[in-house]
């Protein structure tokens, strides 16, 4: 039962970095640009074919490093033609276009790498356990774990001591303020945008690792990592991080002990939440923390 509860508890942790850094990267969208970006699950998937046709060329490490980095110019593409006319609207508009493009970039994935399963090979010691009695603990899990930790400290270092941070940060609280000192909020609104999709492109190519390739992959991230950030506040990346582990952690071990559960856990917290402190465990609209 130990080792039972243990493998669930691992599964919460990897199940929990996918939601945290897909949740941190749309409330970088939400939070600034007041956009419900609805196609981020589909950068997801998008950041795992890149790598799985860059690794033969690249190999993995090469393909986990610029996969990313391609991600983000897509993103920043995307956010030039399409998604900077949506800003100063109302925000159904972002959700109805970004919506609509999640179809498109699904089959996009489709026509180009197919509609069947596509595995994404690892270096062979990633691949082994780290012990005989941990057997269901590969290397590769605790890389991902590594990186999520590595990567969620860099954001939030970079968010709090650099210019451009310093100003995302403030564009938070009130974006006309910051323009009217003088900011481009143009390209500040590009390049948080890019970040974004950069999280989603990282952790496509590590959930490819270990889930594989396919066209739908991120649909079963996308909406816990909206509920991340209801449970842990919106404004608040604090708290996007502490709901995204919480609501993993929480399926996890409903697996254990009532598996057809594990789902419906996720929205019951939600719910437990919004009633009874509604802006989220550490939410404050409006502020970044």
């Amino acid at each position: 039962m130990t080792q039972v509860i243990l493998f669930n508890v691992t599964n919460g942790l990897i199940i929990g970095a996918f939601y945290v850094l897909m949740a941190l990267g749309l409330s970088l969208i939400l939070n600034l640009s007041n956009v419900i970006n609805f196609a981020h699950g589909n950068f997801l998937a998008l950041g795992g074919y890149l790598a799985f046709s860059l690794s033969p060329t690249l190999g993995y490490w090469g393909a986990l490093l610029v996969s990313p980095l391609l991600t983000a110019l897509i993103g920043l593409i995307v956010e030039r033609l399409m998604i900077r006319r949506v800003y100063n609207r109302d925000p159904v508009y972002s959700l109805l276009l970004t919506f609509g493009f999640a179809f498109v970039m699904q089959d996009f994935a489709r026509f180009v790498w197919g509609p069947n399963g596509l595995p994404l090979g690892l270096p062979d010691f990633l691949a082994q356990p780290i012990s005989a009695e941990l057997f269901f603990i590969t290397w590769y899990r605790v890389f991902m774990v590594a990186v999520v930790i590595v990567t969620v400290t860099g954001l939030f270092a970079f968010l709090r001591y650099t210019r451009v941070g310093l100003r995302i940060r403030a564009g938070t609280l009130d974006l006309e303020t910051v323009a009217s000192l003088g900011v481009n909020v143009r390209l500040l609104r590009t390049f948080n945008f890019s970040a974004g999709c950069m999280l989603a492109g990282l952790s496509g190519v590590l959930a490819a690792g270990q889930i594989g390739l396919n066209p739908n992959m991120g649909d079963d991230l996308l909406m816990p990592s909206f509920i991340a950030i209801i449970v842990g506040g919106v404004g608040s990346l604090m708290g996007t991080l502490f709901g995204g582990l919480l609501i993993g952690m929480a399926a996890a071990l409903t697996t254990v002990f009532y598996p057809s559960a594990s789902e419906a856990v996720i929205y019951a917290i939600m719910m437990l939440v919004l009633l009874l402190r509604p802006r989220g465990l550490m939410g404050e609209e409006g502020m970044m923390s």
